[in-house]
């Protein structure tokens, strides 16, 4: 996996999953731009109708010891994957909508 990657990252100790882009991994760690999967519709909900500022994504560090799966965001059969969600609903690639607060 390649930064800027749109991935799910499981986590254990606790359990979570996360989807974002890729920052860097390494052997310490993961930095993932990104928001808890149960966010989701939240994050989409917020970029579309936004309350003031638009919203980015906040960058997050998880040590390796917690890392239990990192996946690429891709389409299964007909479904499709949560970047592919996020641009239909959007109208923009998630990279793209990033790049404004970079």
């Amino acid at each position: 996996m390649e930064p800027h990657s749109i991935v799910v990252i499981s986590l254990h100790s606790p359990k979570e999953k996360l989807w974002g882009e890729l920052v860097d991994i390494s052997n310490a760690g993961v930095t993932l731009r990104g928001i808890d999967l149960s966010s989701f519709d939240d994050f989409v909900s917020q970029v579309l109708h936004p309350d003031g500022d638009r919203m980015g994504l906040p960058t997050l560090f998880f040590p390796m010891v917690r890392i239990e799966r990192i996946a690429l965001d891709e389409a299964r059969g007909s479904i499709p994957s949560l970047a592919e969600v996020f641009a239909k609903k959007v109208g923009r690639t998630l990279p793209d909508y990033l790049a404004q607060f970079a």
